[in-house]
């Protein structure tokens, strides 16, 4: 299948299946819900001075030089994936697998940590995944309406109130903002990858290719991944055997033992977004990149690694090279993260 067939007419704009806007505030209009931004908020303090460290959980890469963006010109254009340049890291850590529920659970059993969506009440989540009475259903997300907007969907109730979490502790915890990953990751002695950690990571020693086992998505007729099949948004055939969220060590790891690096949540990054990232390298030496010191004019931060609702007619992101990227008090039901 050729990009072109992959992306059809939406290639020249950036297609957002994957995760609506902040829901804060916003008012209803015409039976759907405007989607507002909040006032951007500033950058988290630094860390705690003197706070230890942790590297549980966590795999120790060497570090070095890789080939970061789109090598098959297979990328949305308003998402930035080229121009394709090389990256060096230094050594780092990052954990094999994103953040389950139970550790989340932990986290917010020490602190009394109280996530965005629940302080709001409302958080998005996919049509067919919905778990509530009509009247906790306030909306759907204008432009995207397979999101719905449901009063009391958060980590615990991912799919809305009736929803729950009790029999998917292995499963990655959702409904989570980047300043709730960000929160996470200090009281866990930890941080958010940078966008570049997390490609060197995702790609496992395979500079170019599609995806972290090659450019093949089904090597042997094999699934490696959890993503949408089917009819997107109407129908899931679930022929990788899950309708939602995969445990977190559901399919083989790669080359450096990560596990689910592309579909099944997007995994937030520490970097704020932005379209030219790659292209203000162009010619440079790039080390250790930060990312931009200010984001785009949306407020985004970077999310990497589709989700389970990347189909490759609407939102073929579930590459190692695909980049997305959100607002950080944004939260929905394919959205998760992993520390470094």
């Amino acid at each position: 299948m050729t990009s072109a067939h992959r992306h059809g007419t939406a290639a020249a704009s950036t297609p957002s299946c994957c995760a609506p806007g902040s829901l804060g505030p916003a008012a209803a209009t015409g039976g759907l819900l405007q989607i507002g931004r909040r006032p951007r908020q500033p950058d988290p303090a630094p860390r705690e001075a003197g706070r230890a460290r942790s590297t549980r959980g966590q795999l120790s890469l060497p570090g070095g030089s890789f080939a970061m963006g789109d090598a098959h010109g297979e990328g949305y254009p308003g998402d930035g994936e080229g121009p394709v340049h090389e990256v060096t890291v230094s050594a780092f850590t990052i954990d094999a697998t994103t953040v389950s529920n139970a550790a989340f659970a932990t986290f917010v059993k020490a602190t009394g940590h109280v996530t965005e969506a629940e302080a709001l009440g409302v958080s998005a989540v996919f049509h067919l995944q919905l778990r509530a009475e009509r009247a906790d259903v306030l909306g759907a997300a204008t432009g995207t309406p397979w999101w719905l907007v449901v009063r009391g969907a958060d980590w615990r109730h991912p799919y809305g109130p009736a929803s729950s979490i009790t029999d998917r502790q292995n499963h990655p915890v959702v409904q989570v903002s980047w300043n709730d990953a960000r929160a996470y990751a200090d009281w866990a002695g930890k941080r958010l990858p940078t966008e570049a950690e997390w490609e060197y990571a995702a790609r496992g020693g395979l500079d170019g290719a599609r995806f972290p086992w090659g450019d093949d998505l089904l090597p042997r007729g094999r699934w490696n991944c959890n993503i949408w099949q089917g009819d997107f948004p109407r129908r899931n055939t679930a022929d990788d055997g899950f309708v939602g969220t995969a445990p977190v060590k559901q399919y083989a790891p790669n080359a450096y033992g990560l596990y689910n690096t592309v579909g099944n949540v997007w995994e937030w990054c520490a970097d704020w977004f932005a379209p030219d990232t790659y292209a203000r390298r162009a010619g440079s030496r790039v080390v250790d990149p930060q990312g931009p010191a200010e984001p785009d004019a949306a407020g985004r931060r970077v999310m990497r690694g589709g989700s389970f609702l990347c189909h490759d007619s609407y939102c073929y992101r579930y590459r190692v090279a695909a980049r997305s990227g959100n607002t950080p008090d944004s939260a929905a039901s394919n959205v998760g993260f992993r520390c470094a």
